[in-house]
């Protein structure tokens, strides 16, 4: 019987079975334990594992099979009802509305037998002296269910009126059915109202806030509240995920998903759970879950992915189309089983309704990784052969490429699709060959040479010279810098005798000019020497023999003559940027490379201002997408010089000129540096939004392992210091699976374990913040500073004392504690010992060992007292050994009564000499904080009134009482404001009824 002889060692068992995680096992550890139950021989026992096995099994996936112990358990109680204690009385009154759901959720189960069970449970209820309540809230549901409005209307109203007493649902689960009618009423305003006491934590139980988080997904994205949606997403599905019988909150999350453009991790979602599938012990989730499955997979169908690979039931592979089909038909085939039950459609239409939903949203960021669910690409649309059509499309580049607009050579792309077996002039094929080698870069080289001949062909001689010098400037990128400074020279000399002779325009010469600078600032980067650059300036300048002329000024030169390329094009332009924004653009780019120039020279100042005059005059001449690469240099160069406002300023710029025609890497980029300065400027909320869309573009990108990871990071740590700290766990975990010491640095991967276990502390999973925190410790033990090692160590002790880890707790305590002391940290070293005393204490070392620990840490607190100077570290030590002497006479006090209570025959002499002791070391803690005056108030009236009740154990009331009127004293005309205040005098005013 696995050890179980006995009642005590049956409820034992079945209080850890009910901690296990919920499913088969637990269920069948359930059987094992009711089978052993009935082998005690008492009722009662048979009674509590029959009541177990019915809670296993309505939290898990096989709730139908809770219907076999209840009547069993029902027909003992109409047998004996003397058997069953109070407790387990009420707890069959309670199982009661878990029976009339149960059925209802059955479609095998007749609506006469639900109705009739409604009866029975309303006449047992009246029986017992139960409020209706309990009856009403079940009437209701089953009314909302078969879709009799009107009963259920009054139902509900009915249910609200009646008293609450001890059979009614706790407060969130109420308050979460009374929400759901309202949605389905259409009233998602008033259904988030009811919730809010459940989603801000006034009300839980341990299905709830769970399920109102998942219930509020769609209404908050039908009301446009979408970052309220994500952030009840990431909070809500942390919840829902380890728990088995949550399959319709699942399912709400799975549809969040569906409508907000996250495909991607929807299919994730299902992948974690393909038990759900054709787990058929509770019908109405199935329908539910199998319902946001064919709304998913219908998306992917519309996206054009039918034929990806998805998640679905085991024993075969399965495509989106395949699964919509699979999804679908079992959907309907349980809404209708549900219908032939109720005798209504009302369960199939709301099905249908469900699975034809629109996507609410085109793409909510969540913060967490996901793949964009890309569709899949189109067939080229044939291009009309029809001259019109061509004609058109030549209009449409020509007036994209004149006015510098997005996307110009996509438009020329399309202008050579349909003119492939057209008859064109030349200068048509020139620009399309242009156009063609532009956008083929370095392999279009060739392509420029051919666009020249037939410019020169169609009688444009110069902006065939301009064809040419733009691939000599696209050979420089490859690095033939000297190559290409040669032909663009020559270029050079001849459009501007073509110009002078009024054989070709401005804007020709003006392309040819720019060429000749780009190049040479190309050169002046790469470090390469122009023949001639440096023949000016040398004689007036002497070098030494360690540096030899040669070698200070050939750079120089080169600069001085890039610039005077530079400035030739602004004087070529400047004020003619009206008669074709092509030449404003022209001078715009001539102060950046100006600015370039400035910055070369290690003139960061003077780069910023030209900087911002390039990036102005782009947005002047209505082409601001062009000034975000001179914004981004203003910010590095602000963020350089200390000026954050001004680096700010420079992104939001940025970003606001760029819009959607920036690439999403450098979205990404923007944001994240935007992130970065808001967040250290305190103001996390908007933090976390840029980090939020750095994370976003990211993933766009197809960067999410790399810059993704980086902003995920970030924006974990912008919630946590928000206190959100479920959705930071989310988000960090997301950011650790990509996070690498090798990509990212070690630093970043402690700093999101460190704040992963801050998060998983908050949400009260210890053992998985101590793992996180040793993880972090383990990266920071390599490191020459050991100030983070030894606070990680610390924090990890003590996540695994609140575990119930013990042993490994105080392993960390004390390699903290060696850490501290070899830090020369004496406070935190105190803090160790203190804690390690406890653990001893409370474990297999025993008192002994604890008041060694703690004494320790006073001698240790009192040397580094002794030989400190610095007055505030002189204090600091005061209330830590204050607080130590405190804690040790907590200690004493607490080790007497335990040592008391182990022993056969309590000794009360040595009883009283340890509190008598203990009494000591409060009496020095209240002298110890008294010392620092008002700061040390609220420490020393503690000290005082723990020293009371220690007076009054020993039998000296008078003095307990005197202590009481000295705390009371210290508070004299102190407002009531102040907690501790208030709670001080109400322990003293107890305190000094022991006078009486």
């Amino acid at each position: 019987m696995d050890g179980i002889t006995d009642f005590d060692a049956l409820r034992r068992a079945m209080a850890e079975n009910s901690e296990q995680p919920e499913g088969p096992a637990r269920n069948a550890r359930a059987e094992q334990l009711l089978a052993d139950a009935e082998r005690l021989g008492v009722p009662l026992a048979v009674i509590e594992a029959l009541g177990h096995q019915l809670k296993v099994y309505n939290y898990s996936s096989e709730k139908d099979r809770m219907f076999v112990p209840f009547a069993r358990l029902l027909r003992m109680w109409d047998e004996r009802p003397e058997d069953f204690d109070a407790y387990e009385t009420h707890s069959l009154h309670w199982v009661f509305k878990w029976m009339s759901a149960g059925m209802l959720d059955q479609p095998h189960v007749p609506l006469a037998s639900v109705e009739k069970w409604l009866g029975e449970m309303e006449h047992r209820y009246r029986l017992a002296g139960h409020s209706e309540r309990a009856v009403r809230g079940a009437e209701f549901s089953v009314a909302a269910h078969i879709g009799d409005l009107a009963r259920a209307e009054r139902a509900y109203a009915a249910w609200l009126a009646a008293d609450r007493d001890s059979m009614a649902d706790c407060h969130a689960c109420e308050l979460h059915g009374q929400g759901e009618w309202q949605v389905t009423r259409g009233r998602d305003a008033e259904a988030l109202e009811l919730w809010r006491p459940v989603l801000e934590g006034e009300y839980s139980c341990a299905h709830e806030p769970h399920t109102v988080l998942a219930s509020s997904l769609a209404p908050l994205l039908r009301l446009g509240r979408v970052d309220e949606a994500r952030a009840h997403h990431l909070r809500g599905f942390r919840l829902v995920r380890p728990m088995e019988s949550m399959r319709g909150a699942y399912a709400d999350h799975v549809e969040f998903c569906a409508l907000t453009g996250n495909e991607a991790r929807g299919l994730e979602l299902l992948a974690e759970r393909p038990a759900y599938f054709t787990d058929t012990g509770h019908p109405r989730s199935r329908l539910d879950f199998l319902a946001v499955v064919t709304l998913l997979m219908d998306r992917l169908t519309e996206l054009g992915l039918d034929g990806q690979s998805v998640p679905g039931p085991a024993g075969r592979t399965w495509t989106a189309g395949e699964l919509a089909a699979h999804a679908r038909a079992e959907t309907l085939e349980l809404a209708e089983r549900f219908d032939r039950r109720n005798g209504t459609s009302y369960v199939g239409d709301r099905a249908r309704a469900r699975m034809a939903q629109r996507p609410l949203a085109d793409r909510l960021p969540l913060g967490v990784r996901t793949a964009r669910t890309a569709p899949a690409p189109a067939p080229p649309a044939p291009e009309a052969s029809g001259a019109p059509d061509l004609t058109a499309l030549l209009t449409e580049a020509r007036r994209r490429s004149a006015s510098l607009r997005p996307h110009a050579l996509e438009a020329w792309a399309a202008v050579a699709r349909a003119a492939q077996d057209a008859e064109l002039e030349p200068r048509d094929r020139a620009e399309i060959a242009d156009h063609e080698a532009m956008a083929r870069g370095p392999e279009g080289i060739e392509l420029f040479d051919r666009a020249a001949a037939l410019y020169a062909e169609a009688g444009d001689p110069g902006e065939a010279l301009a064809a040419r010098a733009r691939g000599a400037y696209v050979r420089a990128l490859t690095g033939q810098v000297a190559e290409a400074l040669t032909t663009v020279t020559a270029l050079y000399d001849e459009i501007l005798a073509l110009y002078a002779d009024e054989r070709t325009g401005l804007r020709q010469t003006a392309s040819v000019v720019m060429s000749r600078a780009r190049i040479l600032m190309r050169g002046l980067h790469e470090g390469a020497v122009f023949e001639g650059a440096t023949a000016e300036g040398t004689a007036a300048r002497q070098g030494t023999p360690e540096t030899p002329v040669a070698d200070v000024d050939a750079r120089h030169d080169a600069a001085a003559l890039t610039e005077r390329a530079v400035r030739e094009v602004l004087a070529l332009v400047d004020g003619r940027g009206a008669e074709d924004v092509r030449l404003a653009a022209r001078g715009a780019e001539a102060r950046g490379m100006l600015a370039e120039l400035a910055g070369l020279r290690g003139d960061g100042g003077r780069a910023a201002g030209l900087f911002r005059e390039a990036a102005g005059a782009y947005v002047d001449a209505g082409l601001p997408w062009f000034a975000v690469e001179y914004q981004v240099q203003v910010a590095a160069l602000a963020h350089q010089a200390g000026d954050l406002a001004g680096a700010e300023r420079a992104l939001r710029d940025a970003l606001e000129h760029g819009g959607p025609y920036v690439e999403p890497v450098g979205r990404a980029q923007l944001h994240l540096q935007l992130a970065e300065i808001v967040g250290g400027r305190g103001e996390v909320v908007e933090a976390a939004e840029q980090a939020l869309e750095a994370a976003h573009w990211a993933d766009e990108a197809g960067e999410s392992g790399t810059l993704g990871a980086w902003a995920r990071q970030q924006l974990g740590g912008f919630l946590l210091r928000q206190g959100r700290c479920a959705e930071a766990a989310e988000v960090l975990e997301s950011a650790l699976a990509d996070l690498s010491a090798e990509t990212h640095g070690d630093g970043a991967v402690v700093q999101a374990l460190w704040w992963l276990g801050d998060c998983l502390g908050e949400l009260g999973d210890h053992r998985a913040a101590a793992e996180r925190r040793l993880r972090a410790a383990e990266f920071a033990r390599h490191w020459p500073e050991q100030q983070d090692h030894a606070t990680l160590a610390h924090l990890a002790a003590e996540s695994l004392s609140h575990a119930g880890l013990p042993a490994e707790a105080e392993q960390a305590y004390a390699r903290a504690g060696e850490l501290w002391r070899a830090l020369g940290n004496p406070q935190f070293l105190v803090r160790s010992l203190r804690a390690r005393a406890w653990l001893a204490l409370r474990g297999e070392a025993g008192a002994e060992s604890g008041r060694e620990l703690m004494a320790e840490a006073v001698r240790t607190c009192e040397d580094a007292r002794a030989a400190v100077t610095d007055p505030v570290a002189s204090e600091q030590l005061t209330a830590e050994l204050g607080t130590t002497h405190r804690q040790f006479g907590d200690l004493l006090a607490r080790s007497a009564t335990v040592e008391a209570d182990g022993a056969e025959e309590a000794d009360d002499s040595v009883i009283q000499g340890v509190f008598e002791a203990a009494l000591v070391h409060m009496d020095r803690a209240a002298a110890l904080f008294g010392g620092l005056g008002v700061d040390g108030l609220h420490s020393r009236t503690g000290a005082e009134l723990a020293a009371g009740w220690l007076e009054a154990d020993l039998g000296r009331p008078a003095e307990a009482v005197a202590r009481a009127r000295a705390v009371l004293a210290a508070y004299e005309g102190a407002g009531g404001d102040d907690e501790t205040v208030r709670e001080r005098r109400a322990e003293a005013a107890q305190m000094l009824e022991l006078e009486a």
